[in-house]
């Protein structure tokens, strides 16, 4: 028991050590790294396909807590292991979204902008936090500790979902009113 106990802490650590390396390295990129001109106007469709990766990716979370209400397991898993496909094709494509273009600056006015702002920045947070615990609620259940999967699974599913929903709503309050990079 106690080595289990070990590798459980390792494992978590270890998901905990990646996950804020991951952050820092998205703030690096985003607000510090020089933006190479040579790409400013290449792959411009990919803030679509984030927002396309980030619906997949809340449509497959709700399938998989549809099915788990269910208790179809397997069909849970199936798509919470497509939910986590999808975020990830959704991160690498941020990065390199970013990688090629930098920060994007939100140039509308009024009543809109406080909303955006809003929506934004609860999105980036719950996103800090979602990565490592999405990771860690994987690693319980492929460890097959279904019960502390179940316990983390409550509030990885909402936050999770928040962070896919409110990525399509960054996308299209960009799409609806003025950005640049």
């Amino acid at each position: 028991m106690q080595s289990n106990y070990i590798n459980t802490r390792a494992a978590i650590g270890s998901i905990i050590g990646l996950s804020v390396a991951a952050s820092l390295f998205l703030v690096w990129l985003i607000y510090f790294k020089p933006t190479p001109e040579q790409f400013s106007g290449s792959l411009t469709f990919l803030p679509a396909l984030n927002a396309v990766l980030n619906g997949l990716s809340a449509t497959s979370i709700c399938f998989g807590f549809f099915y788990i209400r269910k208790r179809n397991w397997e069909t849970h898993k199936r798509f919470m292991l497509l939910a986590l496909v999808f975020s990830s094709l959704f991160l690498v494509s941020y990065v390199l979204h970013h990688y090629l273009h930098g920060d994007t600056r939100f140039l509308g006015t009024g009543p809109v902008r406080p909303v955006y702002f809003f929506v934004l920045v609860s999105h980036i947070v719950l996103s800090v936090i979602a990565l490592p615990l999405v990771l860690i609620t994987f690693f319980f259940s492929l460890s097959e500790r279904f019960n502390t999967h179940a316990r983390i699974a409550r509030y990885t599913f909402p936050i999770w979902l928040y962070v896919s929903v409110t990525g399509v709503l960054v996308f299209l309050f960009q799409l609806a009113y003025p950005t640049s990079n």
